[in-house]
């Protein structure tokens, strides 16, 4: 296959001012049959189709590729065609940034297009022309939305999707906990919440949720006792348990005492820290009850606000008999447009590096901060930071890292 990464690149055609010269005409038979046949596609014929579809709207070929669960690769669904690097290539390049990338090679064109979900980051699509404008542009990014709604529909029960994004095998814990949780960003154009894992394939004890109900965004993150199968059972009853409580209307103090009760009947002598938050993305209000966790950390304007969200301490989640707590404090305060909030297990800061040293929570809090300033979205800053993280240990964590990080946006972005 040709590598698309190491050619020239070309800027993507910006839209007419006046008129817009038609395209190549569109076989909308054809195409109405195509997307019939897509709703009931099965995954591994998606690449054939995403190639029929090219065809009906004037364009030569598509090829679809899957971020791999630790986002250093993209996974082409072909499987006859090889990965191609997230941080050096054309493809990446438009995966990273989400915007089009346009690579040329001898006389044919490749326009590589992100897949993206909602808010999340699926992967992108690689489309083939003899030339390029306007119109080709706009049929090309149609695609890319037809193909990222698929994906997300099937992938729901795929397990050809799932292993195919996947570069070793998965353990036992980690399948369990990951069968649990939620995508890596949801939120909307006032709020979004993004969050990383690792190890991708050895986690045990850690996960994160996250969820909108109307205008609020509810998130969590859990660290459990141990390092093995029953850690990674209590993560997923807490989970469980946190999201049948919210389901159901629950007030955020009685959400965590859900998660204490499950835990406690279900799991006795085994428990989790936490922190549970809900932030109204309407009012700016914060609230969160943190147990026994890592308090969580407000940036705002390109600093860390020193205990702004400090709380009195609480035991961790699940206690029992006399050691649980009587009731759960509530803590609350008011956001700030544009602030951003970090949620993260101690393995995050205490990972170490071969001699000892730890990466610390200024080193942690210092890549966020310049991250930002350098424009890196959300989902792109934590994917850059667990990579710094597992390079900074070698590739070797000694603990679950996790981190989720949420921020509010002004109206103005």
């Amino acid at each position: 296959m040709r590598n698309w990464g190491s050619e020239g690149v070309i800027p993507v055609p910006d839209p007419p001012h006046r008129s817009v010269r038609p395209g190549p005409v569109i076989d909308e038979s054809r195409l109405e049959q195509l997307i019939d046949e897509a709703q009931t596609a099965l995954p591994v014929e998606l690449p054939a189709l995403a190639n029929q579809c090219a065809m009906a709207v004037g364009l030569d070929t598509a090829q679809i590729y899957l971020a791999d669960l630790q986002q250093r690769l993209l996974v082409p669904l072909d499987e006859t065609l090889e990965p191609l690097l997230v941080d050096h290539s054309s493809a990446g390049w438009a995966y990273r940034t989400l915007s089009p990338r346009v690579a040329e090679s001898d006389a044919s064109l490749m326009v590589w297009i992100p897949l993206v979900d909602g808010a999340e980051r699926l992967g992108v699509l690689g489309v083939g022309t003899v030339s390029l404008d306007s119109v080709l542009m706009r049929r090309s990014r149609m695609l890319a939305h037809l193909f990222a709604m698929l994906i997300t529909s099937k992938r729901a029960y795929s397990d050809w999707l799932a292993a195919r994004i996947r570069t070793a095998p998965m353990q036992l814990p980690a399948e369990m906990v990951r069968a649990f949780m939620p995508p890596r960003t949801i939120g909307s154009s006032r709020c979004v919440s993004t969050a990383v894992l690792e190890p991708a394939y050895e986690i045990a004890g850690d996960a994160f949720d996250h969820s909108v109900i109307k205008n609020e965004l509810h998130t969590a993150i859990l660290d459990a006792m141990g390092h093995d199968l029953t850690a990674g059972l209590t993560a997923s009853v807490a989970m469980a348990a946190a999201r049948n409580a919210r389901r159901a209307g629950a007030s955020l103090v009685d959400v965590v005492s859900s998660v204490d009760q499950a835990l406690a009947q279900w799991l006795p002598d085994h428990f989790c820290t936490g922190v549970l938050s809900r932030f109204d993305a309407e009012t700016g209000l914060l609230r969160w009850v943190n147990c026994g966790h890592p308090p969580p950390l407000l940036i705002r304007k390109g600093r860390v606000l020193a205990g702004a969200l400090d709380s009195p301490p609480q035991p961790p989640l699940g206690l029992a008999g006399p050691l649980a707590p009587a009731t759960r404090q509530v803590q609350d305060t008011e956001l700030e447009p544009d602030d951003c909030v970090l949620l993260y297990s101690d393995g995050v800061v205490e990972a170490r590096d071969e001699s000892g040293g730890e990466f610390g929570l200024d080193r942690f809090t210092d890549f966020i901060i310049r991250s930002n300033a350098a424009g890196e979205r959300p989902a792109e800053v934590l994917r850059l930071l667990i990579h710094a993280i597992l390079d900074y240990q070698g590739n070797q964590l000694r603990d679950d890292a996790t981190i989720l990080l949420f921020e509010w946006r002004s109206q103005s972005r």
